[in-house]
């Protein structure tokens, strides 16, 4: 299980040193693909097929589904570490992330979320959080 926060950086030719207590459990295949929040995602790959066939099972007729697989899949790519322990981040993954420089990585349970800084700090410290679950709403779902 993926957990906590570590602050890093994205270097001139877009690679980003995966955290050193995420490497070893992602293994030596994994996938990076857009998240929610303008943020990216990193499973590992038994984590990444589970996924894939859920999504399978949605309905082909309904367009939103159609529009969030080609939005998921179409930016995926398998990615596996230099000998330095970073990743490449695609120029199309850059954009859509608002990543420039300055990465905050945290560790969500059943992967990974790579965030821009100003777009986390912006985001998920100020009104997201306000919008998130309580612990006393977590009742309804049993948890």
């Amino acid at each position: 299980m993926f957990i906590g926060t570590t602050y890093n950086s994205i270097d001139g030719k877009n690679r980003m040193i995966v955290p050193q207590k995420y490497r070893e459990e992602l293994g030596s295949q994994f996938y990076l693909t857009r998240g929610m929040d303008k943020c990216l995602y990193i499973y590992k790959e038994e984590d990444w097929l589970e996924k894939a066939e859920k999504i399978k099972k949605l309905p082909e007729m309904d367009r939103k589904v159609r529009l969030f697989k080609a939005s998921f899949f179409g930016s995926a790519q398998l990615c596996n570490f230099d000998s330095q322990g970073r990743i490449s981040i695609p120029a199309n993954l850059k954009i859509f992330a608002e990543i420039n420089k300055e990465l905050i990585t945290v560790g969500s349970m059943d992967k990974i979320e790579i965030w821009a800084k100003e777009v986390y700090e912006g985001d998920l410290e100020g009104q997201v959080l306000e919008e998130a679950l309580s612990f006393d709403e977590l009742i309804k779902y049993d948890i």
